[in-house]
């Protein structure tokens, strides 16, 4: 019986509420780490650059502006896992949500950022602050990407059993 129960989990969870749920703490979780990064100095991206075109740059160097960054980086979250969850929650395994976050630094760092003035050219950014957020975004797709597969696919059967 519990074998058919594994069989039926997933079927049955909502896309959008899953999407909203995994988003909000994809972001509160590694939106967290992105400002532990800046405070450490392991990145001179400031946590509100999501924010960069609705508030100034000096604003989201202060305590107010790193949690309006936070609360933007979590509604990017929430879009992004929507997004993930509509479109390949099927997948199974870590590498699609490990691609997924490397696919979204790519946008944001190379594509959109530097044309949105969220972020500075990748030519003018430091190695370490390129690093930096390169692992970040790949952990935080990971997160995205797992989690839905454990949700929507057979991972769990994948994971070992508990001893009884």
């Amino acid at each position: 019986m519990p074998q058919q129960q594994g069989e039926n989990r997933g079927k049955g969870t909502n896309v959008w509420s899953f999407g909203l749920q995994l988003g909000f703490f994809a972001g509160l979780i590694w939106g967290g780490i992105k400002g532990l990064m800046y405070f450490f100095r392991l990145t001179v991206v400031v946590p509100g650059y999501l924010a960069e075109p609705f508030f100034k740059n000096q604003f989201l160097k202060t305590q107010g502006g790193y949690y309006v960054g936070w609360l933007f980086f979590i509604l990017f979250s929430i879009l992004a896992a929507l997004l993930y969850t509509l479109l390949f929650r099927r997948l199974k395994g870590p590498y699609p949500g490990i691609l997924y976050g490397i696919v979204w630094w790519i946008v944001i760092f190379i594509v959109l950022g530097p044309m949105l003035r969220l972020t500075q050219p990748i030519s003018e950014l430091p190695k370490g602050t390129l690093i930096s957020e390169l692992c970040l975004y790949l952990l935080w797709g990971l997160f995205i990407g797992y989690t839905a597969a454990m949700e929507y696919t057979d991972e769990r059967h994948r994971e070992p059993q508990k001893a009884q």
